[in-house]
């Protein structure tokens, strides 16, 4: 071996020990990569992590972003079934391997405490208010019968009580100048047996038939009969997300109002920017004054369970949360600002809000709906 190929070949490797010093400083011997002052590991054997959750959050746990943030950050894998917030705290037989309940409001947690629930840990994640979602020609309707007004770009049910009486009274639509359309007015949503979104309507609807009044065990008495009433005027999905997609699809004459979260419509303009403009045209979304909030608290009931909590506290998972699903942050301290959406329609804050009736009074509510 001649002296320039020796120089060579002790070049080679003085470069490969550096490289190596240098894959030393920003790779840890668990393959711990720093990228600014986030850590990203490739986990080679996560933990599997199994539950119930709300279906409105389906297209967040799919997220591949939120997937891969969960798995090598967190070494968490999450292997969830979709569920009706009242249904898993209530009904389904949960056995120690179920290792989380994801409803979408507070008082199934209250319920799921009630009976006795193994809890090692709970945090609200996100919020979602309650909204209405109609049709422009519709809107266009009930804001001059006074029920609906526009501020900015953001449309209010300004007289919710009025909008109740017109589907108790049975006034139809051609009463109120759409002749095209058949039937009366209503106001479709999910089973409040299963579902949280129908769950969240009749606790609201309960306060606007108490003249805005949170009612109490004794007040709700009164006006169950109505309450029952208006959840009996047709056929009653079973999720929320079923019902907007049929809301998506369907047409205004089989869905013209439906109860669902603000974060659904936000979500779908999201994934469909191509026809965000036929989407503004046609689908509107309806702040009711007061609404209430839709919370969405996780429920751990196992120490993997605990981490997939504290995951999703994560910084990155709350602005994706917001900014690809239309999920507020549920954290204290933590901002969303609609201008990340590019929706002028999306109000900074959601300030009428009335609290959801107490789990005491809830109750009385679903039996009566279940005919008991």
């Amino acid at each position: 071996m001649n002296q320039t190929a020796r120089i060579a070949i002790g070049i080679g490797f003085f470069l490969i020990a550096v490289l190596a010093v240098v894959a030393f400083k920003y790779m840890g011997g668990d393959g711990t990569s720093v990228v600014g002052t986030t850590f990203t590991r490739t986990c080679a054997n996560p933990i599997t992590v199994t539950g119930y959750y709300g279906g409105e959050k389906s297209s967040f746990l799919n997220d591949d972003a939120v997937k891969q943030i969960l798995r090598d950050r967190y070494c968490i894998v999450v292997n969830g079934k979709k569920s009706g917030s009242t249904e898993m705290v209530r009904d389904i037989p949960l056995t120690p391997q179920d290792d989380f309940l994801w409803p979408s409001n507070m008082v199934s947690l209250a319920l799921y405490k009630q009976r006795g629930g193994v809890i090692e840990g709970h945090a609200n994640i996100f919020n979602s208010p309650l909204v209405l979602y109609s049709h422009k020609p519709i809107v266009d309707a009930l804001e001059k019968e006074g029920i609906v007004s526009k501020h900015n770009e953001t449309y209010y049910v300004v007289d919710f009580p009025k909008l109740i009486d017109y589907v108790r009274q049975g006034k139809t639509w051609k009463d109120i100048g759409l002749p095209m359309m058949s039937g009366g007015i209503s106001i479709r949503t999910t089973d409040p047996l299963f579902s949280n979104s129908g769950f969240m309507t009749a606790g609201l609807i309960a306060t606007v038939l108490n003249n805005g009044n949170l009612p109490d065990e004794t007040t709700v008495r009164p006006n169950m009969a109505a309450l029952v009433d208006f959840f009996r005027k047709g056929f009653m999905d079973q999720s929320s997300g079923d019902l907007f997609q049929q809301y998506l699809t369907t047409g205004m004459g089989a869905k013209p109002i439906i109860a669902g979260y603000e974060s659904q419509l936000i979500e779908f303009k999201i994934s469909r920017p191509d026809l965000r403009t036929q989407i503004d045209s046609q689908f509107v979304t309806l702040y009711p004054v007061p609404t209430v909030w839709s919370s969405h608290p996780l429920i751990a009931r196992t120490a993997n369970g605990k981490k997939l909590l504290e995951a999703l506290k994560d910084e990155d998972l709350q602005r994706i949360a917001w900014t690809s699903h239309g999920f507020r942050s549920g954290l204290v301290g933590a901002a969303n600002d609609p201008r990340q959406l590019g929706m002028g329609d999306v109000p900074a804050d959601i300030t009428a809000v009335v609290d959801m009736p107490s789990p005491a009074v809830m109750e009385l509510i679903l039996q009566a709906l279940a005919g008991k």
